[in-house]
């Protein structure tokens, strides 16, 4: 009888241990759509959303700024990578940031590389159609790969 209990306390302990170790596989999964109609202020909404945009491994915090409109986010990355690559990470992670938190006006993508701050209006007059009406992420990266292929577009809109 003992042996039987110590067996199934052996087993039920490794599969909790093993159930831990893919808790941030499951994170990875979700649909960052979810977070649609965020707001600048919810800093659980934006961190989550944060975490699941490329380069979120360089990610060293961010800052919500909320005192007085318009409001914005800051991103603070200790990118080492490549400035093309940067580049690309900052469009593909603006747009989604301004098509899931409504109120947010302007984003600061601080890193040693580059310091760049997009607005929602220079953004959507880059692309010349509306983005953030999109109804999913493969139609939101469509228009992403659509323009950011562009060397001088990219220039453009990263000053």
């Amino acid at each position: 009888m003992r042996k039987v209990i110590a067996f199934l306390y052996i087993s039920l302990s490794v599969v909790f241990l093993l159930s831990g170790c893919n808790s941030n596989d499951a994170n990875a999964n979700e649909n960052i759509l979810e977070f649609k109609d965020s707001f600048v202020g919810d800093n659980s909404a934006v961190g989550n959303i944060a975490n699941q945009l490329p380069g979120s491994e360089h990610l060293n915090g961010f800052e919500l700024k909320t005192n007085e409109e318009p409001y914005g986010i800051i991103l603070n990355y200790d990118w080492i990578g490549s400035k093309q690559e940067y580049r690309e990470t900052v469009i593909y992670n603006a747009t989604f940031l301004f098509t899931l938190v409504q109120n947010v006006e302007w984003i600061t993508f601080n890193s040693v590389i580059s310091e760049s701050t997009i607005t929602k209006d220079n953004l959507q007059e880059w692309y010349g159609k509306e983005f953030s009406y999109a109804q999913n992420e493969d139609e939101l990266r469509e228009i992403i790969l659509e323009f950011s292929e562009d060397e001088n577009k990219v220039k453009q809109l990263l000053k």
